[in-house]
């Protein structure tokens, strides 16, 4: 099972685009605390890329900006691609 439940607070506003097929897909980024402090008495934060299709990406957009907390659940999916020759 690929399951992730994810909260947080959006680090910038939304991006909202539109697939040529005319799909709504947003992007954003979740700034997420870690559950527990760090040897030095601080939490730290992962910032995670997450993206939303067709309503929920209008919903997110209409409704939700930078600093808003943030609770989603979807599933976790890797990807590469190639930039001036290498690959990221």
């Amino acid at each position: 099972m690929n399951k992730a439940i994810l909260m947080g607070n959006l680090t910038a506003d939304p991006e909202l685009r539109t697939t040529g097929s005319g799909i709504s897909v947003v992007s954003f980024t979740l700034a997420v605390d870690r559950r527990f402090k760090n040897s030095r008495g601080e939490r730290e934060t992962d910032f995670i890329r997450c993206e939303a299709w067709r309503q929920t990406a209008e919903f997110i957009s209409k409704w939700f900006n930078k600093g808003n907390k943030l609770a989603i659940v979807g599933s976790i999916q890797t990807g590469s691609y190639e930039k001036n020759g290498q690959t990221v």
